[in-house]
C-alpha cells in the first residue's frame, strides 16, 4: 500500500463524511507510522461504540499546513515588493521521498501557486515564470524547467503535479514555451560557459518527449471520427487532440464531489469521472465549455476537440522543427513542420465559425463545434495562426462581450463553475493581451491592461493579498467552484509583473 488514497475504507470515511473539509488535505497528509499497520488497526476498531474517526486521523496522521500560514505581508509596500517577497515563500527546496506520502520529489527547488496548492503545478509555472523573469529569478526559472525534464525523463511526461494522485494526466503544454523562455534569456544574458549547450537543443529529448505523449496511439488510428488516448481522426483524416486521463475513478483529491455527481447523472460513473479527470487535464476545472448541456452532470470533457490545447501542441510542432532545422536535421525539420501546418489547417477548418467569427471548441462525436463563447478563442491569436481578418474578428467580440471592468471574463455563461463568468484568470489576461498586440489591436490590449491591473491593484490595496482569480465583472474577489479563492499566487503574480512592464505593441510572449 502506498498512498493515503488507496486505503479503502478508511480513505472512502474520511473523504465522504467532509471530515477535512477541503478534499485535497488528506491525501496530502503524511502517515505516522505504515499505512498497512493504521488500516489494520482502523479496521479493528472502526465498530467500536467508542470509535472517533476524527481523534483516529489526529493520532495516525499529521495534516499539512494552510498555505503561507506564517507569512503576514507588509501592508506599507508595493504590490512589486510584495510579490519579490512571495518568491521565497512559494519556494520549495528538492524533495526526499516519505513512505506514504503522494508527494513526487523532484531534484531542484521550485514555485508552487500557493494556498492549498503546496506542489509544482504544470501550466501554472509558466505564468508564474513570466514574473521570475520580471524579478531577474533565472536560477528559479531554470530549476522549475530541469524539474520539468526530469519527470518527462522518469514518467513519460509532466504530470497535473507533483503529486501521485495526479498520475494519468497532465495540463496544458507549456514546456515548449517554457524553453523558448529560457532560449530568449540565454540569448540576452550570455552563460559564462562557452561550451553550454543552448536550451533549444538541451531539452530536445523532452520536447521530443512531450510530443509522443501527446499523439500516443496516432498510429493505431485508422477509421474517421475515432479517438485514442488523447489523439483524434476526423472525418476528412485530419489529427487533433483531446484532454483525457488513463484514470476512471473518482479524482482523490476531490473524492466525495465527484461521487455526488455520480449519483446526479445519467452517464455511467466510470465515464463521468473520466469527463471529469480529462477537464481537470485541461486546467479549466471546471467550466460550462465541457458541458452537453446547462448542467455540470452533462460534462463530456473526452468528446471535444479543444482550440486552446492544439494550439499549444502547434507551438510545440514548430519548436521541434525549428530546433531540428538549426541542427541540420531537414529531415525531421520537415517532418514536424508538416504536423505543424496540418495542425493549423485543421484547426481553422474544425474551429473557426464563418457564421460566428469566432473560434470555438469542436465536439468530434457529434461533428458539430460547440456553442460556447470562451476565451480559449485568444489562442490562435497568441500563437499567431488567426488569419488578420480572424484576428480582427475575435477582437470586436472581445471588446464588446469579454472585457468587463476587471479585465476579461473567462467565458460568457454564468454557470457558477470557477472558470465561467464571471470570474477572470491571470493566464487567459495574457494569452488575451499578448494575441491581441500580436495583431496591432492594440487599443483593446490596452484597456484589457488598464482593467486587469486595476482590479489588482484595488484589491491588493484592500486586503494585501493576492489571488487565484477575480469577479472581473464587479471588480472583486472571484467565488465559484469546488474550494475558495486562494492566496499566493504564483500565476497572478507572474502576469501582474509581466503585464505592467511590457509595452504595447512589443510582442513578448
Amino acid at each position: 500500500m502506498k498512498n493515503i488514497y488507496e486505503t479503502g475504507e478508511l480513505f472512502e470515511q474520511v473523504q465522504m463524511n467532509h471530515l477535512l473539509g477541503d478534499g485535497k488535505i488528506f491525501p496530502d497528509s503524511l502517515p505516522k507510522r505504515s499505512l498497512n499497520e493504521i488500516c489494520n488497526e482502523f479496521l479493528v476498531k472502526k465498530n467500536d461504540h467508542s470509535f472517533n474517526l476524527n481523534q483516529f486521523i489526529s493520532e495516525n496522521f499529521d495534516l499539512p499546513s494552510p498555505g503561507l500560514d506564517n507569512y503576514r505581508p507588509d501592508r506599507t509596500v508595493s504590490i512589486e515588493a510584495h510579490i519579490s517577497s512571495l518568491w521565497d515563500m512559494l519556494t520549495r527546496k528538492p524533495d526526499k521521498a516519505i513512505p506514504g506520502c503522494s508527494l513526487i520529489p523532484l531534484p531542484y527547488p521550485y514555485v508552487v501557486p500557493g494556498g492549498r496548492f503546496r506542489e509544482i503545478y504544470y501550466w501554472d509555472s509558466y505564468f508564474t515564470m513570466l514574473g521570475l523573469r520580471e524579478s531577474g529569478r533565472t536560477d528559479l526559472i531554470q530549476h522549475m524547467v530541469n524539474n520539468f525534464a526530469y519527470l518527462i525523463d522518469t514518467i513519460g511526461y509532466i504530470p497535473n503535479g507533483n503529486r501521485t494522485y495526479f498520475l494519468g494526466r497532465s495540463q496544458p503544454p507549456f514546456f515548449s514555451l517554457m524553453i523558448e523562455m529560457l532560449q530568449n534569456l540565454q540569448e540576452v544574458l550570455p552563460s559564462s560557459n562557452e561550451e553550454e549547450v543552448e536550451p533549444l537543443v538541451r531539452y530536445l529529448p523532452q520536447l521530443e518527449k512531450e510530443h509522443q505523449f501527446w499523439m500516443r496511439g496516432i498510429d493505431e488510428l485508422h477509421e474517421p471520427n475515432t479517438a485514442l488516448h488523447r489523439v483524434v481522426k476526423l472525418s476528412d483524416g485530419s489529427v487533433l487532440n483531446r484532454y483525457w486521463d488513463e484514470n476512471n475513478t473518482p479524482r482523490p483529491e476531490a473524492f466525495q464531489e465527484d461521487v455526488m455527481l455520480s449519483r446526479q447523472s445519467k452517464q455511467k460513473p466510470e465515464v463521468l469521472f473520466r469527463h471529469l479527470r480529462a477537464a481537470a487535464e485541461s486546467g479549466w476545472d471546471f467550466s460550462s465549455r465541457w458541458f452537453k448541456d446547462e448542467t455540470f452532470a452533462s460534462i463530456h470533457t473526452t468528446d471535444i476537440i479543444p482550440v486552446d490545447l492544439n494550439c499549444l501542441l502547434y507551438h510545440l510542432e514548430t519548436t521541434l522543427a525549428n530546433i531540428y532545422l538549426r541542427s541540420g536535421n531537414q529531415m525531421k525539420s520537415r517532418h514536424f513542420l508538416m504536423c505543424a501546418n496540418q495542425r493549423k489547417a485543421a484547426i481553422k477548418k474544425y474551429c473557426w465559425s464563418d457564421d460566428r467569427h469566432f473560434f470555438f471548441d469542436y465536439d468530434f462525436v457529434e461533428q458539430t463545434p460547440k456553442k460556447h463563447y470562451t476565451l480559449a478563442a485568444a489562442f490562435p491569436l497568441f500563437f499567431e495562426l488567426a488569419s488578420p481578418e480572424q484576428a480582427l474578428a475575435v477582437e470586436q467580440i472581445l471588446k464588446h462581450d469579454f472585457l468587463k471592468p476587471g479585465g476579461m471574463t473567462t467565458t460568457l455563461q454564468a454557470s457558477g463553475q470557477q472558470w465561467d463568468a464571471p470570474n477572470g484568470w491571470a493566464p487567459l489576461q495574457w494569452v488575451s493581451y499578448q494575441g491581441l498586440l500580436n495583431y496591432g489591436l492594440e487599443d483593446t490590449a490596452h484597456n484589457l491592461k488598464h482593467n486587469w491591473l486595476s482590479i489588482i491593484q484595488k484589491f491588493y490595496l484592500q486586503t494585501s493579498r493576492l489571488t487565484e482569480k477575480y469577479n472581473v465583472l464587479h471588480a472583486n474577489e472571484a467565488a465559484g467552484g469546488e474550494y475558495p479563492n486562494q492566496d499566493g499566487f504564483g500565476w497572478t503574480n507572474g502576469v501582474y509583473l509581466a503585464m505592467k512592464n511590457s509595452g504595447n505593441g512589443d510582442g513578448t510572449r
